[in-house]
């Protein structure tokens, strides 16, 4: 499937409005068909707290921006979209990419850790990358100092991707523009991030789960214990996803956090043969493509069933099955409630199955 231009507009309208993150995103494609025609319900949906709608200006900025800096936005139905990240709870609707488009075709392995890396650890992560990429695996990593640029150099000319947490056409860490150029050119850049946005500390979490959501395996060299790393391997596990972790000393605080990781069930790694040996054997299968979605019947939803769902949420999270199975209702009225209230910035989603009530605190 590809967008057109309108389209692939209204994506971009929809997703940066205010309240809709992707998962709401998705609700509202499968609620009402397409963007456009959710973009048009937004003020039905949330009357008693208008929300802002992102202009078609800015939205056309960020298309000129990023067209300005040879980058383009793809949506996760069109083929360049990377087909495991696709399939992920949360996947972002829209990425910005730059390069090498065909390296979201092939099997994918990240490579993560301590930005404050050994001297080991970045000679690992070099042969591990080097290994994976010359057996035809496309290197992911996040572009940050350490372990990343270490495996991202070394698997450049194979075909490495890289991740950004800001803007496609911002360089970050500084130090690594000159590498951030290479890799547009010869591997492939990706940023869920308007172009244009600086670093921010929000923004590498969402990054992260967007490493391990379009990999099959994730390798970790080295990380603290509060390691950012440690959150990409969190997404692994979540995503369904094999994590390798290489051991080190109990003495170096850059392998407390490997070693935990093993110790909980990650894969001990010592050589990339151990990699390529458990991708033979998993191969997981790639989600069968959806029907493109179609309007859902609409159904009327009264005061007394709102406040039935109500009445059942409170902050402490609540699984989305037990509302169902508690209100009676029906489940296309509960979602259509949830959705209302996260509008209305008044309900919290964590993952997909659970929901609370925003404090007042």
């Amino acid at each position: 499937m590809i967008l057109t231009d309108q389209e692939r507009l209204d994506w971009l309208r929809l997703i940066r409005s205010e309240n809709v993150g992707a998962i709401v995103f998705d609700q509202l494609l499968e609620k009402f068909g397409s963007a456009t025609e959710a973009l048009d319900a937004l003020p039905d949906l949330t009357r008693k707290r208008p929300i802002k709608i992102y202009g078609i200006a800015d939205a056309q900025a960020e298309f000129d921006r990023a067209a300005a800096a040879g980058a383009r936005f793809v949506a996760k139905p069109e083929p360049d979209y990377p087909p495991l990240l696709r399939h992920c709870d949360g996947a972002p609707p829209l990425i910005c990419i730059k390069g090498k488009t065909a390296l979201v075709a092939r099997d994918a392995v990240a490579i993560v850790g301590s930005r404050n890396a050994s001297a080991n650890g970045k000679r690992l992560a070099r042969t591990f990358a080097s290994d994976l990429a010359a057996a035809g695996l496309a290197v992911v990593s996040g572009l940050a100092r350490g372990i990343d640029t270490a495996a991202h150099e070394a698997a450049l000319t194979p075909g490495t991707v890289a991740v950004l947490g800001t803007g496609i056409d911002i360089a970050y860490p500084p130090e690594n523009a000159g590498l951030q150029k290479k890799i547009s050119e010869d591997g492939l850049l990706i940023s869920e991030m308007p172009p244009g946005a600086t670093p921010r500390e929000t923004s590498f979490p969402r990054r992260n789960r967007i490493i391990s959501g379009m990999s099959r395996a994730v390798i970790v060299v080295e990380a603290a214990l509060r390691s950012g790393s440690l959150i990409t391997a969190r997404f692994a596990n979540e995503q369904g996803r094999e994590v390798f972790a290489v051991p080190g000393s109990p003495l170096d605080p850059r392998a407390e956090g490997t070693n935990r990781l093993i110790g909980e069930g990650a894969h001990l790694l010592s050589k990339s043969q151990q990699v390529l040996d458990a991708l033979l054997e998993m191969r997981p299968r790639l989600h069968p493509e959806a029907p493109a979605a179609g309007p859902v019947p609409e159904t009327e939803i009264d005061g007394s069933t709102r406040a039935a769902i109500l009445s059942l949420l409170s902050p402490a999270p609540t699984e989305v099955d037990d509302l169902i199975r508690e209100s009676g209702v029906p489940a296309q009225q509960v979602l259509g409630v949830l959705l209302e209230l996260e509008l209305a910035g008044k309900l919290t989603r964590h993952g997909r199955q659970l929901v609370s009530l925003v404090s007042k605190d």
